[in-house]
């Protein structure tokens, strides 16, 4: 299986450790395509060795040849909306994750959509039991 992780990286990286922690799991399920998001090295300012147009391309081309998208949703990124957007218009399988956040709330473009699976986890553990239950 072909898993495409995507995570907030211009939009902030607070929780960039938790994406390791994601990431690592997942390839217990099959190959990860952007193993880069979880990246402890990539700041929020993005890939400074590409320009914008290669990485839409590069991700896109990725996105496409996925068979499951993942999306740690905690932290609001257009980054990730646009993928997840992306990957239902091309019938891919969505996965959506979050931690619930003092004075934030999930977009309810997420939560709201009956084309994507969307899951409140506590810790990497209930996350873990959770994509068990869901790849």
């Amino acid at each position: 299986m072909k898993i495409y992780f995507s995570g907030s990286i211009r939009g902030g990286r607070d929780d960039v450790d938790i994406y390791c922690q994601i990431i690592d799991y997942l390839q217990s399920f099959g190959k990860v395509l952007t193993e880069h998001v979880g990246d402890i090295s990539l700041q929020s300012f993005g890939e400074t060795q590409t320009d914008d147009k290669e990485i839409h391309d590069r991700d896109m081309e990725l996105l496409l040849q996925s068979d499951l998208v993942i999306a740690e949703v905690t932290n609001p990124s257009l980054g990730v909306g646009y993928e997840i957007a992306r990957a239902l218009e091309h019938d891919k399988r969505v996965i959506c994750l979050y931690r619930k956040q003092k004075n934030k709330r999930i977009s309810a473009m997420i939560l709201g959509s009956e084309e994507i699976l969307s899951f409140e986890y506590q810790d990497i553990e209930s996350l873990k039991k959770i994509l068990s239950l869901h790849i």
